[in-house]
């Protein structure tokens, strides 16, 4: 789970990348860098992410078989809220029970 700043959206064959500047991390079980590439399996635009809006994401790290595919995924009809100090508030204190 963590807070992200949409900085660009690209459609990349069957799937859509966002360039996505992690602002906060609240609980996280893989490393999260100042920037990362955030994967929808899908061109349709679910959910719809506005770059220059900010989210809070629940993503997970997806990796094949192969181990040759490494990257966070946020499925079609994943967690994404746009971003208030209130959703902040009740993600860190759920945190804290969980």
């Amino acid at each position: 789970v963590f807070h992200g700043r949409i900085l660009a959206r690209h459609v990349v064959g069957r799937e859509t990348r966002y360039e996505v500047a992690v602002e906060a991390r609240y609980r996280q079980r893989f490393p999260l860098v100042s920037r990362e590439y955030l994967w929808v399996p899908s061109t349709c635009g679910c959910p719809a992410l506005r770059p220059g809006a900010e989210y809070l994401l629940m993503a997970r790290r997806h990796v094949n078989h192969e181990h040759t595919l490494n990257r966070i995924l946020l499925q079609e009809h994943g967690y994404a809220r746009p971003w208030t100090p209130r959703e902040a508030r009740l993600v860190r204190e759920a945190a804290r029970h969980c």
